[in-house]
């Protein structure tokens, strides 16, 4: 049977963009959010600001963990510092067989979420340009679509991963099933690596970073060290040219800012432990030298303590 009871625990950006549009497509979404956010959805709706629609999405939403009692689905979208205890506050109220899909930055979420909770989730890679400007109005302003996999095999995981993909299908939300879901995991981080925190210390959007000849070096500097890094490692990596394709994703993205930019914009901590700082420590465990990655990373969470006070 289809999915059709949607939690989504932690509703920022991401999450609400991608729940917005399971419950656009009828599905009983519940966010699960702070309550500034879910007071605003709960009285008007969440507005869905497209770069295909407008539209005021109706939709659940809520601040207790326990929405998700009753869900087939959750989506595991908080902030990856949280991630240890989110999953272990989550596990109490999950379903019988129910299925949770990290939609969350980094590499190693999935393995995080199962030391601490003994859930099994499975790991997704997103792509999608989105922010939120104001409590219950997300702002898509590229792409919005996924890929997942899982790192066990399994029938069970097999369906797990058809029945997923049916779901985001039914809402119009391109989801591929990937053969080597490590491999793009680490893309991803190799392309967040290079972007986010450049655009965040450049106060800046993708693209104007990826056009600017200097910030456009430092970018490609910081993605073959992580590529590096994962080949260290023994990271299948799919083939290419990733920093080629990192860079003109960056051109493609045009005026969306990284989730790191609008962190630093509203003085709140970023994820760059799981980003550049990843890499930094991986790089010195493996012997693989990090400069860039390491000067982007400390520079970051100086900005961090600066804001802070």
């Amino acid at each position: 049977m289809g999915l059709n009871r949607i939690a989504v625990m932690g509703a920022g950006a991401v999450g609400s963009y991608f729940g917005g549009m399971l419950a656009r497509a009828g599905m009983a979404v519940t966010l699960i959010g702070r309550r500034a956010h879910v007071e605003a959805v709960a009285r008007d709706g969440l507005f869905i600001d497209s770069i295909h629609f407008q539209e005021r999405v109706s939709v659940a939403a809520s601040t207790q963990l326990d929405a998700a009692r009753n869900a087939e689905l959750v989506l595991f979208c908080v902030k990856t510092r949280d991630t240890e205890s989110a999953a272990r506050a989550l596990a109490p109220h999950l379903a019988s067989g129910a299925i949770v899909v990290s939609l969350q930055n980094g590499v190693d979420n999935v393995a995080r979420i199962k030391a601490a909770s003994g859930i099994a989730a499975l790991p997704a890679v997103v792509y999608v340009a989105a922010s939120m400007p104001v409590p219950g109005r997300v702002k898509h302003a590229g792409r919005g679509d996924l890929v997942i996999g899982s790192l066990d095999s399994g029938e069970q995981r097999r369906e797990d991963l058809e029945r997923v993909t049916e779901c985001f299908a039914r809402a119009g939300v391109p989801c591929r099933v990937s053969q080597n879901i490590e491999g793009d995991l680490w893309t991803k981080l190799i392309i967040n690596c290079a972007g986010n925190a450049v655009t965040a210390l450049g106060r800046s959007s993708y693209g104007r970073a990826a056009q600017n000849e200097h910030s456009r070096q430092v970018m490609a500097a910081t993605a073959n060290e992580a590529i590096a890094v994962a080949r260290a490692a023994g990271v299948q990596l799919p083939p290419g040219d990733l920093v080629a394709a990192g860079l003109k994703l960056a051109q493609d993205m045009g005026q969306a800012t990284s989730s790191t930019a609008q962190d630093i914009q509203r003085g709140k901590r970023t994820e760059i432990d799981a980003l550049n700082g990843f890499i930094a420590r991986h790089g010195a465990e493996l012997g693989v030298p990090t400069p860039v990655n390491h000067t982007l990373f400390a520079l970051v969470k100086l900005l961090e303590e600066e804001l802070s006070g």
